[in-house]
């Protein structure tokens, strides 16, 4: 078990010892910190506690985090459109309504299903249900990721990711008129305190930072390439939002009136970084998908 520890800030004095806990990580829910408190894995002071614990400054909290339940992955004949493959790296293009790995509950008809039916090499490093997986996309969202058949390739691309020097750019269609040609989105982002399924921007965030420029304008939408510098979950979908441009066809993020798309309208088209054992750069473009090409085509005609 990893153990983490966490001392009690003045902002957080009063808080329930869950909810200070599921905000101090994007990716713990406040139903799995639960679990932890009851299971005797959060300690405060040395001492268990129960959920509805009121946090006092400095209580010192310890949390050891459980290894994920191991779960068999079944491998999945699929038609994956694989952009580039050698004895390290495959880059594959997702299609939109995909999702990447399998969680409890949720265990066929993804991406590592496919990717383990293609080839039986694939770093674990982030464990049985994400094999290879350095990064992900969203279910609805189409374009191309990297991922690792060795943990060589894996420490890499990570290593890659953090220092931002991976090249990531998609395109995106949004609700409104966006005035400006080019610009810089640096808003921290966390999971939202009012509804843990979201992302949020907020002050104790961490840093997220995006870079768009318009492609192109419609009357009632903007077409626009955003590049990402850092990698939060959701972020050019909040980012956007959090302008007033949110993505057209998002359910989550964007207006309750938007376009019927099955989803937001993002494409990863360009995904570039340096190959981990030649060092060489290599980028990859994927052209969108067919029924984004026929929505931009509406869109003008409107």
């Amino acid at each position: 078990m990893e153990k983490m520890e966490h001392i009690v800030l003045e902002e957080q004095v009063g808080e329930r010892i869950d909810k200070v806990l599921s905000t101090i990580n994007a990716e713990w829910s406040r139903t799995q910190v639960q679990q932890w408190i009851k299971d005797g894995h959060v300690l405060v002071n040395e001492k268990n506690v129960k959920t509805n614990y009121k946090c006092s400054l400095n209580d010192a909290i310890s949390i050891l985090i459980p290894e994920p339940e191991e779960l068999d992955v079944i491998p999945e004949e699929m038609n994956l459109e694989i952009y580039y493959e050698d004895h390290d790296v495959i880059v594959v293009n997702k299609p939109k309504g995909m999702v990447v790995h399998p969680a409890p509950g949720h265990m066929t008809g993804t991406l590592v299903n496919g990717l383990m039916a293609h080839c039986k090499d694939l770093s674990g490093i982030n464990g049985v249900l994400r094999p290879g997986i350095v990064h992900r996309i969203d279910k609805d969202t189409s374009g191309l990721l990297m991922v690792a058949k060795n943990d060589l390739a894996h420490e890499s691309l990570v290593n890659q990711l953090v220092a931002k020097t991976v090249t990531r750019k998609y395109r995106a269609i949004v609700h409104g008129n966006i005035q400006h040609d080019y610009g810089t989105i640096d808003a921290p982002i966390a999971r939202d305190p009012k509804d843990r399924q979201s992302m949020t921007v907020v002050d104790n965030g961490k840093k997220a930072v995006t870079h768009f420029h318009v492609l192109e304008r419609f009357t009632d939408f903007t077409y626009v390439e955003c590049q990402l510098e850092t990698g939060r979950t959701h972020q050019i979908r909040v980012h956007m939002k959090y302008i007033g441009f949110p993505l057209a066809g998002d359910p989550k993020y964007g207006p309750r009136k938007t376009l019927d798309i099955g989803g937001q309208a993002l494409h990863a088209g360009v995904l570039g970084f340096n190959h981990p054992r030649t060092n060489e750069y290599l980028e990859f473009e994927a052209p969108l998908p067919e029924y984004y090409e026929v929505l931009l085509n509406k869109l003008r005609r409107e």
